[in-house]
Formats: structure tokens, C-alpha cells, sequence
């Protein structure tokens, strides 16, 4: 085989003209990015009662001190929501809550959820996730918000780790405030005020058959959100588009809503808006389910992992 010498890359002196460095548009981009985790103009004041030990820049803190196990005074039912509102998702080590504690717990945020698509435990408010080999591999290995399929998506949800794989199985979640502030500007402007169908189908046809889903097809009808909604208690703006559940922006060609929505999707994987919880037996993590999207990483092969989760009824986002 002979080889030609491309004399074309060789000069006799300094190139005087930069080449043209082109990326592919529309996907993900390096740099620095504005990672700022309380709203503007919110008053941040210390904790009193308990001690909040940040786990990551934005997003995610553990809270040291604070007994889940009684009924909660109002000034701490006020602060652990301060906390929440402020770091998006709350860590405690080692609750080792019963069924009902956790029930009771999370019902001072409201309403307790069911959800008849997943195995429940003790109660029907409770979904237990039983994870071992040969399980159905439920809402693992996917970036999601919670039952945005519902005309009143869950406020937040109590998650508690009963049974902990010897590696793996860790959970993370991503703060989509921030992954809304670094949206290019002419991102923004396209998703204000823009409509997204949300669908239970595509999320849960990943591991359930037609049969599964068809008694709940007409009970679970489409709905829409906006692609940005607004915080109900802080006013902070939010991406609010998921893999598992957001089928098409409204009023747009299907081609350029596909488009769109995957490079939504995307802003989940950005890791400077993540934290990343490594499962201790009787830990508890209660998140914001109006402000974060989360991912149960699947990486603990045939070994058993087993949670068990309580979600709060929300409100139609805005």
C-alpha cells in the first residue's frame, strides 16, 4: 500500500488566519455556568434548631438534629420548609422510621398521594420498591420528575432506604432553578410562556405491557404544563420537562418540539446541578418535587435494594 504525503497541513511559516472551530449547535456547552441557590431578594437567616450540612453547591443538605419520629412543633415544621424551599432536597442519616412515622412526617406538607402503577407496602399511600434480582426495573437510570402526568404533579416526596445494596444504588437529584438560569437567552424566550403535554404512557411502557396500562389509559388522560413553571411558595422560575413523562411542546412541528425538548432534557445531566446521596440502612431524603428532577442509579446488579416512599399531593403549576 503506498502512502501520499498531504503537503497541504505543512507551511514555511506561521499560519496568520485561525481555522474555523466548529461544534455541533444545539446540545450541551462547557464553561462557567451561574450557580446561585436562593432566589433574589430572599432573606437568608440561620437555622435554629437544627444544623444543615450542605452536600453541594445549589442543591442538597443533611439535617443534624431534627427527631422525624414525633409529631412536629410548628417552628420546625417552619424551618425543615425553609430549609427545603432553600436547598431543594433534605438528607437525614439514620431516621429508621416506621411506615407511619414516614406517613406522618410527610403529611404535614399535605395530603398524602397514591399511586396505583407501583407496588404499595404497608398502606396505599406508601410505594414500596423491592429491588432484587429479577425485579421490575421501576424508575432506575432515568432523569424524572414525579408524576408530572397528574393535572397537580406531587409536591415532594419522604424516600427512606430500608435494605442497602453492598455497592451502588446511590440516588441523585438535579436542581432545575439553576439549570433554568443558565438557559441561552434565546432558549428562554422560546419556553416562556410555552405549554408541554405530559403523559404517563411513555415513562411507564419502559417496563409495563399494554395490558398494565390500558386500565388506567382513560383514568390518566394527557395533560399540560408550562415548560417553565413558577415556584408557588418562592417564585423562582424552573425547567419543568422530563424524559419519563413530556411528550411535545404544544404548538409546535413535532420535528423541531423533538428538538427542543432533548436539549431541555439534557440540562438534568449537567453535574454542577446535582448532588448525589450514598444510601446509608434507615436514611431518609425528603425532596421538592416541583423544583428538582432525580435518577435512581441502577448499578447494583442482582443485589436487593429496598425503599419504601411517601408523596404529597401538590397544586397545578403556573
Amino acid at each position: 500500500m503506498s502512502v501520499t504525503s498531504d503537503t497541504s497541513v505543512t507551511s514555511a511559516g506561521p499560519s496568520t488566519v485561525l481555522r474555523e472551530a466548529r461544534i455541533p449547535g444545539d446540545g450541551m456547552y462547557e464553561g462557567r455556568r451561574t450557580l446561585r441557590r436562593l432566589p433574589e431578594g430572599w432573606e437568608e437567616r440561620p437555622y435554629e434548631l437544627f444544623e444543615v450540612v450542605p452536600q453541594a453547591r445549589t442543591i442538597g443538605a443533611e439535617i443534624r438534629g431534627a427527631d422525624l419520629s414525633r409529631p412536629l412543633p410548628p417552628a420546625l415544621r417552619e424551618e425543615l420548609n425553609r430549609a427545603l424551599l432553600e436547598w431543594k432536597v433534605l438528607f437525614f442519616r439514620g431516621a429508621h422510621l416506621t411506615s407511619d412515622q414516614q406517613r406522618d412526617f410527610a403529611g404535614h406538607w399535605g395530603a398524602l398521594e397514591t399511586n396505583p402503577l407501583l407496588a404499595a407496602g404497608s398502606s396505599d399511600d406508601v410505594v414500596r420498591f423491592d429491588k432484587g434480582d429479577g425485579a421490575v426495573p421501576t424508575y432506575e437510570n432515568v432523569w424524572h420528575t414525579d408524576v408530572t402526568f397528574r393535572e397537580r404533579p406531587a409536591l415532594g416526596a419522604v424516600l427512606q432506604l430500608r435494605e442497602v445494596p453492598p455497592f451502588g444504588g446511590d440516588t441523585m437529584w438535579a436542581d432545575m432553578a439553576a439549570a433554568y438560569d443558565n438557559l441561552p437567552r434565546e432558549v428562554k424566550e422560546r419556553v416562556d410562556g410555552a405549554l408541554a403535554v405530559h403523559d404517563f404512557i411513555p415513562g411507564f411502557a419502559r417496563f409495563y405491557g399494554p395490558e398494565r396500562l390500558l386500565p388506567h389509559q382513560d383514568l390518566l388522560p394527557p395533560v399540560e404544563h408550562p415548560v417553565a413553571r413558577t415556584h408557588p411558595e418562592t417564585g423562582r422560575r424552573m425547567l419543568f420537562v422530563n424524559a419519563s413523562f413530556t411528550t411535545r411542546i404544544t404548538g409546535v412541528d413535532r420535528d423541531e418540539s423533538d428538538r427542543l425538548l432533548r436539549f431541555l432534557f439534557q440540562q438534568a445531566h449537567v453535574p454542577e446541578y446535582q448532588v448525589r446521596w450514598r444510601w446509608q440502612p434507615g436514611d431518609v431524603a425528603f425532596w421538592d418535587n416541583r423544583a428538582t428532577q432525580h435518577y435512581a442509579v441502577g448499578d447494583y446488579g442482582s443485589a436487593r435494594r429496598v425503599a419504601e416512599r411517601v408523596a404529597i399531593e401538590g397544586d397545578r403549576p403556573f
